[in-house]
């Protein structure tokens, strides 16, 4: 082991998914010097001028509304029907100009106190001030969302950020609150049905085919049905597990969520107010299947897919499905869906590493970390081996611990390591918490930052979660645990958004390594798995009774190749990670394969990105978009 591995400073690797770019540093304009500033009377100045120019067709004019170099318009749907982030006027100029979609009206919203234009922060820590606002839109075909902050430059008010998100496709609201079903047909219909009946010949499908066939019924599959089924568009979902959440059910013995309940609220029934803070698994999978019930969801357990084909000239797939009937039978039922949603998990299958003498190990458990049902009460004294060190590895190691087991967790790189308090009380503190503002709005002033904004901001924050956890850190480094801040210094974050892993939550691991109870094996590769334990590259070994690897999961198009076959596989876009906009790659959007897309994501994502791609399918469907 070299010096920096013994001090736990090793460099962090900052992997990225394949293709994916590390995105650049943004930067913020000046402080604005100005005093008393009238707030309102600015913002409805700078509207006035957008409309204006609007309605006379001259993009040019609105493009000198926006700082020239510095400026931004992030536009979910509203403009191009894609996820799109332009930099700077002229971009700006050439996004208007080139725009599938054309925005035909936008107005400030003052509907609430955090909403209406005020003064103050627009980094969200205070070093730069200026004016935010939320708007509303319209566009040719729908209408949506946004948010702007405006910057001083030159003594003049300009445009710094502008966030556009449709939300509603005209002619196409979502069935509620004053669009809302009946729920009755009245009589006079000899063979009218009662709701049960209704209901039973939905779920089945009996005389139609879906028109989004939803792979999987987590909370990426969940989200995404609840807004089809608001917009009228028929789904099905289906899963390969006996009930609705075993997804999270049969996970290990241990595991509650590590994000707030706050920033987890599902679409249209959110979590109530006795809901705990952090989600134990268990708890979470009955909310999954009440969902389901309350909204009417449509899915089949127990189901696998047998085959995929996809049948160019009619622009839909045929595919056969397999389900277990509850008296132990199978049947078969072939479907025609126009669409087929990839909702697998955010990643892809278990990436299990094919290690030499995996076969030849002779202990009592080798397996991959979601396939590990909790440490045995019976075993205390044997020897457990975790490989892997995000949130699952810790949280199995702690397991390990606490049923008297001695472990050893192995890590061949670095963690990013922020504790949950530092995520509840700085991270997420005053935005996803129980004084903040409604999760809608939450969602819109996170999503409206410009990704290269959000890492410079992160940075900040990264360094203030860093100060809160030192004792912690240090400790770490002291006991040989490699410690990473992020690529950039940026933080759990970015590197989740960029890798889809390499970080963890800490809710008590690490002391237990700081405190020597859970030991530490740093900075070597496995070389091969013995009959009782492991050997690394430098020639030591690890004796264990049991191997858990918590190695993480392949990128979603892996298990697009699976499921589909290579000719399907090719013409996918790379999964996850960022473009070179700052946009998340592939996923909710199109994949590069007609009729097909990606779904997943924490339940946040979920929550945020399913309506983003219920509107896409909506609009194939009525042929606004082709």
């Amino acid at each position: 082991m070299n010096e920096a591995a013994k001090n736990g400073s090793v460099p962090s690797r900052e992997r990225v998914e394949p293709g994916s770019i590390n995105i650049p540093l943004g930067e913020f304009p000046a402080t604005s010097t100005s005093v008393d500033v009238d707030s309102s009377k600015v913002a409805h100045e700078i509207i006035v001028k957008f409309n204006e120019s609007l309605t006379n067709n001259d993009y040019a004019s609105i493009a000198r509304l926006f700082l020239e170099d510095k400026s931004y318009w992030r536009d979910h749907l509203a403009l191009s029907l894609e996820l799109r982030t332009v930099k700077g006027s002229d971009r700006i100029l050439a996004y208007l100009d080139s725009s599938k979609v054309r925005l035909t009206k936008i107005e400030i919203d003052s509907s609430s106190a955090f909403r209406e234009p005020h003064f103050g922060p627009i980094d969200a820590w205070g070093d730069v001030k200026g004016i935010q606002f939320f708007v509303r839109f319209e566009t040719e075909i729908g209408c949506g969302e946004g948010i702007v902050s405006l910057a001083e430059e030159g003594g003049a008010w300009k445009i710094f950020t502008l966030y556009t998100l449709l939300k509603e496709l005209k002619g196409h609201g979502e069935a509620v609150g004053k669009r809302r079903p009946h729920g009755v047909e009245h009589g006079g219909h000899p063979d009218r049905k009662n709701w049960a009946e209704k209901r039973d010949a939905e779920r089945g499908f009996i005389d139609s085919d879906p028109k989004v066939l939803i792979i999987g019924a987590g909370q990426g599959g969940l989200t995404v049905a609840a807004r089809l089924k608001m917009l009228n568009v028929p789904s099905l979902m289906v899963d390969q597990n006996e009930r609705v959440g075993d997804n999270w059910r049969k996970r290990y013995h241990q595991l509650v969520l590590h994000d707030p309940v706050w920033y987890d609220h599902m679409p249209y029934v959110p979590f109530p107010p006795h809901w705990p803070v952090f989600t134990p698994k268990d708890k979470l999978a009955e909310f999954f299947e009440s969902y389901v019930e309350l909204l009417e969801l449509n899915v089949w357990t127990s189901t696998t897919l047998k085959s995929t084909s996809w049948i160019e000239d009619k622009r839909q797939w045929t595919v056969t499905v397999e389900r277990r009937n509850s008296d132990g039978t199978t049947s078969t039922r072939t479907l025609h869906p126009r669409h087929i949603v990839q909702a697998t998990g955010h990643s892809g299958k278990k990436n299990l590493p094919a290690i030499k003498g995996m076969d030849d190990f002779k202990g009592d458990r080798l397996c991959h970390s979601s396939e590990f049902p909790g440490a045995s009460p019976y075993a205390r004294g044997k020897k457990a081996v975790v490989v892997g060190c995000c949130n699952s590895g810790h949280d199995i190691a702690q397991d390990y611990y606490e049923k008297g087991y001695d472990v050893t967790i192995v890590q061949r790189s670095t963690t990013c390591v922020v504790s949950s308090s530092s995520i509840t009380d700085i991270g997420l503190k005053g935005l996803y918490d129980e004084d903040g503002p409604p999760v809608e709005d939450a969602d819109i002033f996170l999503w409206g930052i410009p990704s290269e904004l959000f890492k410079v901001q992160q940075i900040k924050v990264n360094k203030i979660q860093n100060e809160h956890d030192k004792a912690t850190l240090d400790g770490l480094r002291r006991a040989g645990f490699g410690i990473d801040m992020g690529p950039m210094d940026a933080g759990l974050l970015i590197k989740y958004f960029q890798r889809g892993g390499g970080y963890y939550i800490d809710v008590g691991a690490s002391q237990l390594i700081i405190d020597g109870k859970i030991r530490v094996k740093q900075g070597q590769e496995i070389s091969r798995v013995l009959p009782s334990g492991l050997e690394f590259a430098d020639g030591s070994t690890l004796d264990a009774d049991e191997i858990v690897f918590a190695t993480g999961y392949q990128n979603m198009r892996t298990q697009a190749r699976q499921i589909f076959g290579d000719e399907v596989a090719d013409r996918v876009g790379d999964v996850w990670g960022f473009n070179e906009e700052g946009e998340f790659r592939t996923m909710w959007q199109k994949s590069g394969h007609p009729g097909l897309w990606f779904m997943g994501g924490n339940l946040a994502l979920s929550r945020y990105y399913s309506r983003i791609l219920a509107l896409q399918i909506k609009a194939f469907e009525e042929r606004i978009i082709s």
